[in-house]
């Protein structure tokens, strides 16, 4: 059956005529009634029949018309679902956040994106890379913020593209900072430390910064969530180690003082997104800002 036929017969139906579906269709009374012919032989049924000088619906054509009624109502809905779709995906951005990132690095990245636009909304799911990139796949996210390029034993066609680097800084309250600063790193030795998780990627670095120095610091914490270590660290529970170029930061909000920069590691932050060339002007503006502004890049 051709659906273009059939919406001939349901607006003819409805105008209560062919002379008069013709003015609204722009079309010859003519053309609409050889459509309407081929949409019957298609049934072999009478769509209409003649009732003095005008058309009235057969049996068979007031069923073709209830359902023609439905098809068209579900066709506007979905025409208007679609639009509304686009105009979603124009007006949203879901992000995965990668838990080793440290959340005041996730927030400073995205914040560009917020001030693009009134209107947008921001969508953050947290976990584990791996996790992330099969949301990313399947169009679920559209970016990924991570401390890490795409593993290479993950199959997902997707891009990574740098957004900085950041030497990585020991950081104390107070009441900590003047011993820890004192012959540091050395002085590490003495101190409680909170450390990132082990799946983090600086967590590698650092054990291997420690142990390459012979410093044996004690651990009272090992944190997933740097949210966390920073709560933890401002109530002087520990040294933590953050990225360099949030220094100032800390020392404002949370009141952590730098007490030694390590030079020899360096945290690196991706955004991995299944575009090479990126579109979206809110990963666009995130990924300028983070390097001409966060990173300096």
């Amino acid at each position: 059956m051709n659906f273009k036929h059939l919406y001939y017969f349901w607006a003819a139906a409805h105008a209560g005529g062919i002379a008069r579906a013709g003015t609204q269709l722009h079309i010859t009374p003519q053309t609409l009634s050889g459509q309407i012919k081929l949409l019957e032989d298609a049934l072999n049924k009478k769509l209409f029949k003649k009732s003095g000088r005008n058309l009235e619906l057969t049996d068979a054509g007031r069923l073709a018309l209830d359902y023609a009624d439905e098809i068209f109502s579900l066709g506007a809905e979905l025409e208007s679902a679609v639009r509304q779709e686009k105009e979603a995906a124009r007006t949203q951005l879901r992000v995965g956040v990668a838990d080793s990132v440290p959340k005041t690095v996730a927030y400073r990245l995205l914040e560009p994106a917020l001030n693009l636009s009134d209107s947008l909304r921001l969508i953050c799911h947290e976990g584990k890379l791996h996790a992330l990139l099969s949301q990313l796949a399947v169009h679920r996210l559209d970016l990924i913020i991570a401390d890490a390029p795409i593993p290479p034993d993950v199959n997902v066609k997707a891009f990574n593209h740098s957004l900085g680097r950041s030497t990585l800084s020991c950081f104390a309250s107070k009441n900590l900072a003047a011993r820890a600063a004192k012959a540091f790193p050395a002085s590490l030795s003495d101190m409680p430390v909170l450390l990132p998780g082990t799946e983090s990627a600086v967590r590698r670095k650092l054990d291997h910064w420690l142990k390459s120095r012979t410093i044996s610091p004690r651990v009272v914490g090992e944190f997933d969530d740097s949210a966390l270590t920073l709560a933890f660290g401002r109530e002087g529970r520990g040294v933590l180690f953050a990225p360099t170029v949030l220094a100032a930061q800390l020392k404002r909000e949370h009141g952590l003082i730098a007490v030694g920069r390590i030079d020899t590691i360096v945290e690196e932050f991706f955004a991995i997104s299944i575009e090479r060339r990126i579109s979206h002007p809110a990963i666009s503006s995130i990924m300028s800002t983070a390097r001409s502004e966060l990173f300096n890049a």
